[in-house]
């Protein structure tokens, strides 16, 4: 198996800052030494999750979930730790190797589990549907016709699109013939690449997507998932058929969750800060093609909240260019809706001449004029309006002008610009012959009844919150009661992590010390042993990447955030005080109590009364220990 070296992996983590990298999902605010916002792993009603950038770690005070960059991507991205450390390196431009990359990333996810078969089995799939297109008799209608669309075969390789043939069989076949893979039926119901035959007993699968082109759907990671297929010379007499079919719900695939190609685009995103959204998958790959690389598409007809939390990572701008018919006009308003009313998204507009879509418009005017279509040719969200809601009126007609003006004005609330309001109002002004000043009086009016609405729904969702039952809410605030002793062990254990002097007074004071906590002993030969690997290369952080345990990093991580200033002297020897006298005192008072109880329960008054003075007795002993 191809690991990242140690020392490659030591390098990205030094020369990452926490903070950037947990910013780019989160809304970060700084307080104190810390940064705070809410946990993404669980619901949180106060700012519980905490970064730290000093030592570099997050931790939730919450739900205790807590480690460095590397766990950070782990969890909210649900990648294995190769991933995270490459995921990483892409997030701050650290160079890695690409060929060392490719082989870690292709290596078998979770080789024996369930979702590591289905990500083999859809691999598998991909290449058998792409062979069929390329290289077969039963393929080359396809090929043709994906050619005489304007393709080239570089393109086709590169989204490994491909061909599944009529015969329902042939995939179920192929996968069967495959050495080491070892798929089991359930795996085969559960891939959403079959169909089962209506006769159980022969155990055989029939394609779902016979006589389609394949389009393979990757994840961010580039892994493939799942497919959507396009049919392919509908036969006259069949039963019509949906024109895309697409991999149905899946452990591997969700479409809500999924933008088509955001593992290709996802650099030029970011390069280029904007992302441009297509409305089909032909249009991503003919702009590709054309040499637009930062183009997606979503999974239906307008992005989702899950879509667009993935893009906030990487751009604050999206250009919308669908199809000019008026389908397109409906998406591209649903979706810049969507986008303005529910994100802080810049959104411009591309709207294609009538009857042709982005994929038509390349084969008809060529790829130079598109890019300078794409750039050149954008509108604001608003500037769309205008044209939007102009359709199926009659603008000759005063009742309809009248409405026109209105739509217009209402959306207009919406613009936070000065100077973009005065633009639409002087062209509505010089269009209709209006006066300026009346417009303006008129918007007016319009901004002051949608500032009333919308302080009468403010009003109505307090007074809704209000009739709700409270619920319990935790802050960071909230923090976890520990006892005087588990308190001892935890800043002995921080002092340990950071400072050498603090090892060497505990050596001095006790060599045999042993903390009393069974996790903390644990943390502490650990820890013990991660430097001692390589002492003077090791940084403290890089010890959660060392632990097996999640419920041990949780702690660690939480012990790394207590600030306790200067390292004094004479506080170590405070510490094992307490850990070594008070705690074994404490024990005898637990287990003498525990007599008392019994006696009281049996009536045995004589040893009731020898054990209150021994419990008295070692309470006195306690006050004395903890005061020393």
């Amino acid at each position: 198996m191809v690991r990242i070296p140690e020392a490659t992996v030591d390098d990205i983590r030094q020369n990452t800052d926490i903070v950037d990298v947990v910013s780019q999902y989160l809304q970060l605010r700084k307080s104190g030494q810390n940064h705070f916002a809410h946990c993404p792993f669980h619901e949180d009603n106060t700012p519980s999750f905490s970064v730290n950038d000093q030592k570099q770690i997050f931790y939730c005070f919450s739900c205790g979930r807590g480690g460095n960059v590397f766990n950070f991507l782990r969890e909210i991205e649900g990648l294995t730790y190769p991933e995270a450390i490459i995921k990483t390196a892409e997030l701050t431009n650290y160079p890695l190797d690409q060929s060392m990359v490719a082989q870690v990333m292709n290596q078998p996810h979770y080789e024996d589990s369930t979702t590591g078969k289905l990500y083999a089995m859809n691999t598998l799939a991909k290449s058998f549907y792409h062979h069929i297109l390329m290289n077969t008799p039963l393929g080359k209608p396809a090929l043709d016709y994906l050619l005489n669309r304007g393709l080239t075969k570089e393109t086709l390789e590169e989204f490994e699109l491909g061909f599944s043939p009529p015969q329902r069989n042939a995939l179920f076949l192929y996968l069967k013939s495959q050495k080491d893979t070892d798929f089991e039926m359930e795996h085969y119901q559960n891939s959403g690449l079959f169909s089962q035959n209506d006769q159980p007993e022969t155990q055989e699968f029939l394609d779902r997507f016979s006589n389609r082109i394949m389009f393979p759907i990757h994840n961010e990671r580039g892994n493939a998932i799942g497919f959507s297929g396009r049919i392919f010379e509908e036969k006259k007499d069949s039963f019509p058929t949906a024109k895309y079919l697409n991999t149905p719900e899946t452990s591997l695939f969700n479409k809500s969750s999924i933008i088509y190609n955001f593992d290709k685009a996802k650099s030029a995103i970011r390069r280029e800060n904007e992302a441009m959204l297509f409305e089909g998958y032909m249009d991503v790959i003919s702009a590709w093609q054309a040499g637009v690389k930062n183009g997606i598409a979503s999974m239906g007809t307008s992005l989702t909240e899950d879509q667009i939390k993935r893009l906030d990572r990487f751009t604050d701008q999206v250009v919308l260019a669908f199809d000019g018919d008026d389908a397109g006009s409906e998406a591209i308003q649903r979706s810049a809706h969507y986008l303005t009313e529910n994100t802080h998204f810049n959104v411009e507009v591309v709207t294609f001449p009538s009857g042709l879509d982005p994929d038509d418009y390349i084969q008809k005017h060529g790829a130079n004029e598109f890019k300078e279509f794409l750039t050149h040719g954008r509108d604001t969200y608003m500037g769309f309006l205008m044209q939007y809601y102009r359709r199926d009126r009659n603008l000759a007609n005063e009742t309809e002008q009248i409405e026109y003006i209105d739509n217009i004005l209402q959306e207009l609330t919406k613009v936070d610009s000065l100077v973009e309001r005065e633009i639409y109002l002087s062209q509505l002004a010089d269009e209709f012959h209006v006066s300026l000043d009346t417009l303006k009086t008129q918007f007016e009016t319009v901004m002051s009844e949608s500032q009333a609405r919308q302080l009468d729904e403010l009003k109505q969702q307090q007074r809704s919150m209000r009739n709700e039952v409270p619920t319990v809410q935790v802050s960071h605030e909230n923090k976890q009661k520990f006892t005087l002793v588990e308190q001892a062990e935890r800043m002995l254990l921080n002092r340990l992590f950071y400072y050498e002097e603090a090892w060497l007074l505990l050596n001095k004071i006790d060599p045999a010390f042993e903390f009393v906590s069974e996790d903390y002993q644990l943390i502490y030969i650990l820890f013990e042993s991660y430097r001692e690997t390589d002492f003077e290369n090791t940084d403290t952080e890089g010890f959660l990447d060392y632990l097996q345990e999640d419920h041990l990093k949780k702690k660690v991580a939480e012990i790394f955030l207590i600030d306790l200033g200067d390292l004094v002297e004479t506080e170590i020897k405070d510490y094992i005080h307490v850990i070594n006298n008070v705690s074994p005192v404490k024990e005898a008072i637990s287990q003498k109590t525990e007599a008392l109880k019994e006696a009281q329960r049996a009536g045995n008054t004589s040893e009731q009364a020898a054990l209150a003075i021994e419990i008295i007795n070692l309470n006195k002993k306690l006050k004395n220990e903890i005061t020393e």
